[in-house]
């Protein structure tokens, strides 16, 4: 759909029935515009590379990044020499929520080194990497719902205009998912349009953040419910209820796919009950010049990118008994090296000390698209249980032919193999690795590439409490309350960490953060004192919890978690707002002077 001539990167629609039509029979249409402003990855380890010669004439890039594979190959590119010639190596590193997707520090010392002989590096200042990194993409979406008196959702129009920057850096891949993971939440519509257009504008080049335009649809659409909610009366968590995907739903909107497993409707409830929803719903007077007031919001997003990701795993079984585990996705300090290892533990009987990570080098680790997309404890959680798998095969074989038994006769308890029927007449782990290396039973190694044909969102249920004070529109967050169906929990500790540290910079996005603009596209948000980032002082009290589901397609049962975490606090707080003192906030952040701005304006 590009049109260079137009300045348009990408234009696409889709839909199912006749959006006009039905919203033609519907007793309400709300008809609403929705503006996102960008926002800054803003991760603790600012972008890093350096690089050197090796003793064979390569080019050894080691960088702070999500994506080494991508990386070895827009280095040859750009530099005009083979892929062989070029080795990234990703240690480990401080944070980069979609950032390092992007090859922002990569190319100049590689240039260098490449043409000197000599070793480079480059670090960027904390106003470099805010100047000259990739933010997110800036949305006006324009929503049209339309609904019986019951409340029963018949239609969604959504459009989107993106703003990409000065390149097309991401530019029309994110776009879809501003519709694509806003409209299926209520895939009982009888008819929705997703319409698009991507263009370039004289600013910093946009390109991936955690939510990937998931976060901008939701806050337009999520925000459009809570206003059709207040035009029919309705409680909207109620109205959620009504119209909210549920298991065994076929979602058109979403790659016609079907939810097989989604708890969203116990999310909500368990949100709800954790939270003052009973007490302040949907404001209470405190007496002080404060309205207390609740607000609500769902979310979706996907695990992976379907018929498209790779997620690879090599196992090696070294002297005395322990695993080699090499992984070609990026932990990031998103915790997905231990959760692949206790995987492969689980599978393989042992303790996750026995297993050994190794971290991504491209010239080691087998192929993986890369930490992007939701897709590590999915896709590569895949890999991992397949590769394992077939590891424990592997042993109980080579360790039956050593005991001169049929393999169908033997077992592995993951320190032995040892016969059914005879439990004494067994050999050790470190014994069968030691005769296996003098032997011709072959090297106990096994590399696994998975891809996944499906892609099953999670979901989730986020209900703020916030307190505004009328005088000088200042918003206090109170509590946020959220419930997260991501299959099943693997690491309860990292899910809750990523949930919480999710909502916070989705905390950031509805109140705090903004990029400035001058009129020739220099950013004057350039360091964190203009951008500002909320502190532990601002984010109020963040509970969190999970309701479980089981995808048969996913890793012991489990989906993604690490995108979806960040998109109801927009729309839940601008709806708090809303209820506290009449004031909708439809472009983000919702400032005090937005607020106070608006409650003048009601009091003429």
């Amino acid at each position: 759909g590009a049109d260079n001539k137009r300045n348009l990167c990408a234009h696409g629609v889709c839909g199912d029935g006749d959006v006009e039509a039905v919203l033609a029979k519907c007793d309400h249409v709300i008809d609403r515009v929705y503006h996102t402003k960008a926002n800054q990855q803003a991760m603790m380890e600012t972008f890093r590379t350096y690089t050197y010669l090796d003793a064979y004439g390569r080019l050894n890039v080691v960088s702070s990044t999500q994506v080494p594979f991508h990386a070895r190959r827009i280095l040859a590119h750009a530099l005009d020499i083979p892929k062989s010639k070029v080795r990234v190596i990703k240690p480990r590193i401080g944070g980069g929520f979609g950032a390092k997707q992007t090859v922002v520090s990569e190319v100049y010392p590689a240039l260098v080194t490449w043409k000197t002989g000599k070793p480079a590096k480059i670090i960027y200042t904390r106003e470099e990497s805010l100047i000259a990194s990739s933010p997110r993409h800036e949305m006006e979406l324009h929503v049209r719902l339309g609904a019986d008196k019951e409340g029963n959702i018949k239609a969604i129009d959504l459009y989107t205009l993106s703003n990409t920057g000065a390149f097309g850096e991401h530019g029309p891949t994110t776009v879809g998912l501003s519709g694509h993971k806003s409209i299926p939440l209520y895939g009982k519509a009888e008819a929705f349009r997703f319409t698009y257009d991507v263009v370039y504008t004289n600013v910093m080049s946009a390109g991936a953040y955690r939510g990937y335009g998931a976060t901008q649809g939701q806050f337009a659409v999520e925000s459009a419910v809570n206003e059709l909610a207040e035009v029919l009366g309705m409680d909207p968590t109620v109205l959620r209820e009504k119209n909210m995907v549920r298991q065994g739903d076929k979602m058109p909107a979403y790659y016609g796919e079907t939810a097989n497993a989604c708890t969203l409707d116990k999310c909500l409830k368990k949100a709800i009950e954790m939270s003052n929803w009973d007490k302040y719903y949907p404001a209470k007077d405190m007496g002080n010049g404060k309205i207390r007031a609740m607000g609500a919001a769902l979310a979706m997003q996907s695990s992976s990118i379907s018929n498209l990701d790779i997620g690879g795993m090599t196992l090696k079984l070294g002297d005395g008994g322990f695993y080699n585990m090499i992984v070609g996705c990026t932990d990031m300090g998103t915790g997905c090296d231990t959760i692949l290892a206790q995987m492969v533990a689980d599978v393989l009987d042992t303790d996750v000390d026995n297993i050994a990570t190794f971290g991504v080098d491209t010239d080691v680790s087998p192929y993986d698209s890369g930490s992007y997309a939701s897709s590590t404890t999915y896709l590569t959680g895949r890999a991992a249980v397949k590769c394992a798998t077939q590891m424990r095969e592997k042993i109980i074989e080579v360790g039956s032919k050593i005991l001169d038994l049929e393999k169908s006769k033997c077992e592995f308890n993951g320190k032995f193999v040892y016969e059914d029927e005879n439990p004494d007449n067994k050999i050790s782990l470190a014994d069968i690795v030691a005769k296996a290396q003098s032997a011709p039973y072959g090297a106990l190694v096994v590399t696994v590439s998975e891809q996944s044909t499906v892609s099953p969102p999670p979901f989730m249920a986020g209900v703020a409490e916030i307190e505004v004070d009328k005088e000088t529109g200042i918003v206090e967050l109170i509590n946020f309350s959220a419930c997260v169906d991501c299959g099943t929990v693997i690491n309860p500790n990292l899910a809750r960490v990523q949930t919480e540290g999710g909502l916070v910079q989705g905390i950031g996005m509805a109140m705090y953060e903004d990029i400035i603009y001058g009129e020739n596209g220099r950013d004057f948000a350039n360091s964190l004192m203009q951008y500002k980032i909320p502190t532990r002082l601002d984010m109020g009290n963040i509970d969190v919890a999970f309701e479980s589901s089981y995808e048969p397609t996913g890793p012991f049962g489990a989906k993604s978690i690490g995108e979806i975490v960040i998109n109801t606090p927009a729309p839940a707080i601008c709806n708090a707002i809303s209820n506290a003192v009449g004031v909708r906030i439809r472009e983000l952040p919702a400032t005090p002077v937005k607020v106070l701005k608006g409650i003048m304006e009601n009091n003429k």
